[in-house]
């Protein structure tokens, strides 16, 4: 896969990572008169939908996990877009390792929670059988392959790992 292809993947994912948060992800912090009805109910219709109950009562594991998302993820979000509409920005390498591996370290427990704890049918149902943990792992799976993929270009891709012939040759040259 070509490196600008990964990075238009990466600028769409950034991009709209900022009103998924802004506008569904944060309702379970900000207090309720914060949020038009419409939003409310898109969210109501979206746990309801494809039994996601955390979204509506989210656990406070959970919520450590929005929060995290609010206060360093989201100030990342435009500067990660930015970075990869311009393409081959050497200097996002390293907030995007710790971007994407933070990431991914909160996509385990968040996977491991749907696909293995028992939810109850009441107040808010979550999922019940294969097929719907399956579906609920499938709405958040890019969430985990696509920081990923971040994390491998950026620690592979010649785009954006400096180290190179003449990286190696000065170091050659330092110890001796």
């Amino acid at each position: 896969m070509g490196i600008r292809l990964l990075e238009y993947i990466f600028l769409f994912y950034f991009a709209s990572h900022i009103p998924i948060t802004l506008f569904i992800d944060l309702q379970a912090l900000l207090p309720d008169q914060v949020y038009p009805n419409v939003l409310k109910d898109l969210l109501r219709w979206y746990a309801e939908e494809f039994k996601d109950p955390m979204v509506v009562d989210p656990p406070t594991w959970f919520k450590s996990f929005i929060l995290c998302e609010a206060l360093v993820q989201m100030p990342f979000f435009p500067v990660a877009a930015y970075a990869f509409f311009k393409g081959g920005c050497k200097w996002i390498r390293t907030p995007a390792i710790i971007y994407s591996t933070h990431v991914a370290t909160t996509l385990v427990p968040i996977l491991a929670h749907v696909l293995l704890f028992p939810f109850p049918l009441k107040p808010n149902a979550g999922p019940q059988t294969s097929k719907e943990r399956l579906t609920l792992v499938s709405i958040y799976a890019p969430y985990l392959l696509v920081p990923l993929m971040l994390l491998f270009t950026m620690l592979f891709s010649s785009t954006y790992n400096s180290n190179s012939k003449v990286g190696n040759s000065s170091a050659k040259i330092k110890r001796q």
